[in-house]
């Protein structure tokens, strides 16, 4: 996937206003199946697959014992003892031993690498749902949000998820390896009279920026806990023991020392992912994400701070290459689509 084909801010906006087409068949898909298939991933994802029905996904965490990430994932419910883990690109087969190794207790449960059985197309925007509803019988408008079904695309036999990281509305198309290149086409051909573009790596940075979606190996990593990165949505605190529960619980109970923030900056300078963050002479954390926005035309970004500073309205300084420039705490998303 490259970081751009005609320009981060056209494709950005191309997602914005109409819709755009990423090829994310760089992530990794990992299928857990058995009898015990449910406790298995129970035990080792943040969030509770228990509530999921056949069909439907959620988002979740992969964690350690210190409730830090070992990535985050998507969970898809396939059936009653099968289930697809999506996770990132960056750490699949250690994803994938991590896994393996922490379903054992669970009893008759084995998961499987699946990544290679799978190529992944997103369409995302306004116009995502018109475009690919010309491709395939399967109605569209009837899957909701974090929903998926089966059917053809394009003539190729699909799973179609109503999901996205672009904080748009769309779809993301699993397929086989060897049909992905004629479904792309097929896709971009559909959406010529929508003015869809293929959207590369920079974009999708930008567009989840906006929307505030967390990057692994950026805003939360195995330093970083689920409360810090403000995702307490993603636990299941009624569900019975799993992976990082004990460290959680206890982290809610007492309060979190530092907390992920969203800012804006208020004079002139675009603050990126490592530039050091001060409250007056002290350094207090670093930039996670950072950019200047193409819709919103402002340099905006994430970092954490001493939960005493992570108010809206807060004022704090980032360090741009030597010189200290202002910012300002805000609310997250940047960005929120119109329903």
């Amino acid at each position: 996937m490259p970081v751009e084909y005609s320009g981060i801010v056209a494709e950005h906006m191309a997602v914005r206003e109409r819709a755009g087409l990423f090829d994310v068949s760089h992530m990794g898909q990992i299928e857990i199946a058995g009898k015990d298939a449910l406790a298995a991933v129970q035990h080792i994802s943040s969030n509770d697959a228990s509530k999921l029905a056949v069909g439907q996904a959620q988002y979740s965490g992969l964690l350690t014992p210190e409730g830090t990430f070992v990535d985050d994932i998507l969970v898809y419910r396939q059936g009653p003892s099968h289930f697809l883990i999506v996770v990132n690109a960056g750490d699949i087969p250690g994803d994938f031993a991590w896994i393996s190794e922490h379903i054992k207790p669970a009893g008759d449960a084995s998961a499987v690498d699946a990544s290679s059985r799978y190529a992944l197309i997103s369409i995302q925007g306004p116009e995502a749902q018109r475009v690919l509803q010309s491709l395939t019988a399967v109605d569209l408008a009837a899957i909701k949000y974090y929903w998926f079904v089966h059917g053809e695309v394009a003539g190729v036999r699909s799973t179609i998820s109503r999901t996205g990281y672009t904080g748009e509305d769309g779809f993301e198309v699993f397929v086989p390896p060897q049909a992905a290149d004629a479904l792309w086409q097929a896709m971009l051909d559909a959406g010529r009279s929508a003015s869809v573009l293929p959207c590369g790596l920079g974009a999708r940075d930008t567009l989840r920026l906006e929307a505030a979606m967390r990057l692994y190996g950026q805003d939360m990593d195995r330093t970083v806990s689920v409360l810090e990165a403000d995702l307490g949505w993603i636990v299941g605190w009624k569900k019975d023991d799993f992976i990082g529960a004990a460290a959680l619980r206890q982290q809610k109970a007492s309060g979190v020392s530092r907390k992920i923030v969203g800012f804006e900056m208020l004079e002139r300078g675009i603050a990126r992912h490592g530039y050091d963050v001060y409250v007056g002479d002290r350094k207090a954390g670093v930039v996670t994400s950072g950019t200047q926005t193409p819709l919103l035309k402002k340099s905006i970004g994430m970092g954490y701070l001493p939960i005493e500073h992570t108010a809206p309205g807060t004022e704090f300084d980032v360090d741009i290459r030597g010189r200290r420039t202002r910012a300002r705490v805000v609310p997250m998303p940047f960005y929120k689509r119109q329903k």
